[in-house]
């Protein structure tokens, strides 16, 4: 049977991210609404029928660049084609970008076999930070009047602009923090309630201090299960710091593009936003 390709409501986004869930990976508990605030046309289902058989999220920003994940094909569903159909409706809806995706290492020949190409290695470290280094200024709760710096910091870090998303993504129920300085925001970090513990991302800052501060203060503010934060693998300062506070190892993804690499500060990022959406 041939499927049925357009745009996923919210309720389907909302099956979509309870599948990433059965497949172990863990996403947030209002992942569904926030994801969307990204690109509400960027979340793609394959349907034979009534039912949804495979879903891929195909986020534009701009006019540039996209990124592509929450790639799924329902187990009972797989070998008949729908994950294909809905992986070309997804290209399609980025061509003429730049796309990135966060691969698995199982999935990387594939990838590259498509046109992508690797660019660096992200690790997932996971625990409860027995102690980490504090700095003289504490970062503070994100407010309405931080949301325009917060942006403007964000796009130092992120190939294109995210307004919409990011006004999203610093809303409660999540915990924005931003590190201010005399000079300005030096950096900032979220967290959000997840099915087992808390994912941190973005974190973005100057330094390793900073980002060390933003992430000591979330765990403070995160009662409650393991904090898990996807680190660019040349983070080795960061990486031993977490190692030190009690954070191990857990999962390893590559960071992969088709077209050009965006060009954006590598030294600020130290936390990835989404394995899904960049």
């Amino acid at each position: 049977m041939k499927p049925i390709i357009r745009t996923l409501s919210l309720g389907e986004l909302a099956d979509l991210v309870d599948w990433a869930a059965a497949e172990g990976w863990n996403p947030g508990l209002d992942d569904a609404a926030m994801f969307q605030a990204a690109d509400p046309r960027g979340f793609i289902g394959a349907f034979a029928g009534s039912e949804m058989v495979a879903g891929i999220s195909a986020v534009a920003y701009g006019h540039d660049f996209g990124f592509i994940g929450l790639y799924i094909c329902r187990p009972d569903m797989r070998g008949k084609g729908y994950g294909k159909a809905v992986w070309t409706a997804g290209m399609t809806r980025l061509a003429g970008r730049t796309i990135g995706l966060d691969g698995v290492e199982e999935q990387q020949a594939n990838y590259e076999s498509k046109g992508f190409r690797p660019l660096y290695e992200t690790i997932r470290y996971s625990g409860r930070p027995t102690t980490l280094t504090i700095g003289a200024e504490r970062p503070r709760t994100v407010t309405a009047q931080l949301v325009p710096d917060i942006i403007r910091y964000d796009a130092l870090c992120f190939p294109a602009s995210r307004h919409s998303f990011l006004q999203r993504w610093l809303q409660p129920p999540h915990r924005a923090l931003a590190a201010i300085t005399p000079r300005g925001t030096a950096g900032y970090a979220v967290a959000r309630s997840c099915r087992s513990g808390f994912k941190i991302g973005p974190l973005f800052a100057d330094d390793t201090r900073t980002a060390l501060d933003l992430l000591e203060d979330l765990a403070t503010a995160c009662e409650g299960g393991d904090l898990h934060v996807d680190v660019p693998a040349s983070k080795v300062d960061f990486i031993a710091a977490l190692v030190a506070a009690g954070f191990s190892p857990t999962f390893t993804t590559t960071r992969m593009y088709k077209g050009p690499p965006p060009r954006l500060d590598a030294n600020r990022i130290f936390g990835v936003t989404t394995l899904e959406l960049g």
